[in-house]
């Protein structure tokens, strides 16, 4: 089944499988409330099979490719200990370069995020991008597994780890001093996270994220561009009440709500993905990059 021909499936799929993405039903659950619907004749496993991500071949810049320079490093952290992430520099560096965390979804760090993290590089700044599951082993290699592990983790661990991981770009001898932030998902609740966290925040750009607490409001300094889809009711509800708190703390910010979108419509391995908004959305995140990290 193509991307094109899944993205027909009815609303309830996409609602049944949200919740499954985001933990709040099995994937024996899933399955279940999908085989009620017929689509195509196709049984409940064969839409999950339909809707699960295809890393390879959505796979935009190869981890060999000879413009940029990629590792993978560990760092000291609050939380658990120590931290595990992927660290891209452009091969062709010369001088320091902004930096910008890349923070994943639910799943940790796997070859999705690690290619957007390259894409990111690409674009002259050094990019880098945590695993959260490092604590329990690092990503997993199978997504099943990787939510299951990611419940298992302490969140207020985790997000000191994160704020770790930006001071660690903040010092990076490579690195101007500058860094920003987006997120995808869970990692766009943590971008608004680290945006009230961080007073010294340069930039933050979360997708579809848990926007930020409006009690946190007055406490964000850097500006924000906050990327939503049209049809993402867990996640949209809370954007009024946090929007009203932004407006009254003065906070600078933009807001981008894409029509006909799905929650995830960025993430290019899934039938989720809409190019058209994906590919105004990056522009406009890598711009507004250039815009707050480059300036003097």
């Amino acid at each position: 089944m193509s991307d094109k021909e899944a993205q027909k499936f009815p609303p309830e799929i996409w609602k049944l499988f949200d919740k499954y993405v985001h933990g709040a039903i099995s994937r024996r659950e899933f399955i279940d409330g999908a085989s009620a619907f017929a689509v195509a004749g196709m049984s409940g496993a064969a839409i999950l099979d339909a809707l699960n991500p295809k890393f390879a071949e959505a796979q935009q810049i190869a981890p060999t490719d000879k413009r940029i320079k990629a590792e993978y490093v560990e760092i000291p952290a609050p939380g658990y200990g120590k931290l595990r992430g992927y660290l891209v520099k452009p091969a062709s560096a010369k001088s320091k370069l902004p930096t910008v965390l890349v923070v994943h979804e639910n799943r940790g760090l796997n070859p999705h995020i690690e290619d957007v993290t390259r894409r990111v590089a690409l674009e002259n700044f050094i990019a880098f991008a945590p695993d959260a599951l490092f604590p329990l082993g690092g990503y997993p290699g199978d997504e099943d597994k990787a939510r299951e592990q990611f419940q298992k983790l302490d969140q207020a661990k985790t997000r000191e780890d994160f704020v770790a991981a930006a001071e660690y770009l903040k010092k990076l001898p490579a690195g101007t001093g500058k860094v920003g932030v987006t997120g995808f998902c869970y990692g766009g609740g943590v971008a608004n996270f680290l945006a009230t966290r961080l007073p010294d925040l340069a930039a933050a750009v979360p997708f579809y994220g848990t926007p930020p607490d409006p009690a946190e409001a007055g406490k964000i300094k850097a500006p924000l561009l906050l990327q939503f889809a049209e049809t993402d009711e867990r996640i949209n509800a809370a954007w009024p009440a946090s929007e009203a708190a932004l407006k009254s703390a003065g906070v600078k910010y933009q807001a981008y709500i894409y029509p006909g979108t799905q929650h995830g419509f960025n993430n290019d391995t899934t039938p989720r993905y809409n190019k058209e908004a994906a590919d105004l959305a990056w522009k406009r995140t890598i711009d507004f990059f250039k815009e707050n990290l480059r300036a003097s």
